[in-house]
């Protein structure tokens, strides 16, 4: 049997937009109330996913939520038709209309926690939705990510999809972008790393005092328990508090792994040392990689500008790993060079590929953010959903349909336009059809 990493990307949704509501994201407040292009980030997207497919990598697309969210903008008083509601809350609460319109789902690294079959005692493969309690725009995804993913993955005998966590602080959990697996192969028992930005039953442990720390402890250890995961097979992390307060709102911005490689900062956890021992000691004999990227030939500013660590490393066919980066990596000198560095250490990463994500980028998400990693084997990716699977036939497919229903143009202001709303809705029931994903969205009740 074949075992191998499966990318589930996030389909950039019809209101991709700026409007810069993600406090601790750079990139994000830097360029709040640019004009977005939802149908040039799509089609990054896309293209992104499709190139992987020709790599010989199983590739999918995991669809974008309902937005406007009419339904939360209900739950908080406004009323009406969805014109008027549109209107009121446009004039009364224009932070809230914004937070409603957010296409943040694109980054499906932040959808789920997954631990593959190899890993847990009931032999299925487990989802937990990420409940993003820490960002209002997100903390509305998780029931629609749930619908999403259990129409996407939908066999019962090969998967396990949880409930989120409770919507308390004490459980900040924002999915697999603070989750890590390493395995000698695919098909092995890994080692899952988990890191979090602060310990919400310890008053008296480090967190960081500028910028939010959206994982907790308790968060990555609930989901390890609901998993079924082996003590012996997860390692819990701190996040350096000093490189959150510097922008890294994720773990994924300042570290990312692969197999049995581990790439990082060397500012990125607290006690680094002895949890990499931690690391080695679970992981068994095998030879692992620890590529650790000082600060003399990377700044941590270098690092959020470009998404170095915001990128993919994944194991081509040939056994050969690459990395996927944004042309923003070629486009800082320092990351730039070190990147042609890495290729000759005598890791497994041998090639770096470049990919033009320019409009996820601006938002602040990287290629590691717009992708959901799901290892995995034959018989589990023969229960998927196959029309959420990359090929020639989907990927023209969903362009013709980006051409058709997205916008060139969308700025802050276009959000209450109740147009906005009907070309979003009309663009979403067309694609649960392509896709067969059945009546996922709120509207489609």
């Amino acid at each position: 049997m074949k075992h191998f990493e499966a990318n589930f990307d996030g389909l950039v949704g019809p209101t991709h937009n700026y409007a810069g509501l993600s406090f601790g994201n750079v990139a994000s407040l830097n360029n709040a109330a640019a004009t977005s292009n939802p149908r040039a980030a799509a089609k990054q997207g896309l293209k992104k996913a499709k190139a992987l497919a020709d790599m010989g990598m199983v590739q999918g697309m995991l669809a974008p939520q309902e937005r406007p969210d009419l339904h939360t903008l209900r739950r908080i008083g406004f009323s009406g038709t969805d014109a008027e509601i549109l209107n009121k809350a446009a004039k009364e609460a224009p932070a809230l209309l914004r937070a409603c319109c957010s296409a943040s789902s694109m980054w499906t690294a932040n959808a789920a926690t997954v631990s593959p079959s190899a890993d847990t005692h009931d032999g299925k493969l487990h989802f937990t939705p990420a409940n993003l309690v820490d960002k209002l725009h997100r903390s509305i995804e998780p029931e629609t990510t749930g619908n999403i993913l259990a129409a996407t993955f939908n066999n019962s005998r090969h998967f396990a999809h949880h409930q989120h966590l409770p919507e308390h602080s004490s459980f900040g959990d924002e999915g697999a972008a603070n989750h890590t697996r390493l395995c000698k192969n695919y098909g092995n028992a890994g080692v899952e790393l988990f890191v979090y930005g602060q310990e919400a039953t310890n008053p008296a442990a480090p967190k960081p005092s500028k910028y939010p720390a959206r994982q907790t402890l308790e968060a990555s250890q609930a989901i390890a328990r609901l998993h079924q995961l082996d003590d012996e097979n997860t390692v819990f992390i701190s996040q350096n508090p000093d490189v959150i307060d510097q922008g890294v709102f994720h773990n994924d911005v300042i570290a990312v792994g692969n197999q049995n490689v581990l790439f990082y900062h060397e500012q990125a956890f607290l006690n680094t040392k002895r949890k990499l021992d931690e690391i080695k000691h679970k992981f068994g004999d095998s030879e692992l990689h620890f590529i650790e990227v000082p600060t003399s030939k990377v700044a941590i500013q270098d690092a959020v500008k470009s998404y170095l660590f915001n990128t993919q490393i994944i194991t081509l066919p040939s056994g050969e790993m690459a990395i996927i980066a944004p042309t923003n990596c070629q486009e800082n000198e320092a990351v730039h060079a070190y990147l042609n560095e890495v290729v000759t250490l005598g890791s497994p990463i041998k090639q770096v590929n470049y990919f033009d994500v320019k409009q996820s980028m601006q938002n602040g998400g990287g290629p590691a953010c717009l992708r959901l990693r799901v290892a995995m084997n034959d018989m589990e990716l023969a229960a998927v959903n196959q029309h959420t699977l990359m090929n020639d036939a989907l990927f023209t497919r969903l362009n013709a349909w980006v051409d058709k229903h997205y916008r060139d143009r969308l700025s802050v202001d276009d959000l209450a336009d109740p147009q906005v709303l009907i070309e979003s809705r009309t663009a979403l029931d067309e694609l649960t059809q392509i896709m067969k994903l059945g009546s996922v969205y709120q509207f489609q009740k």
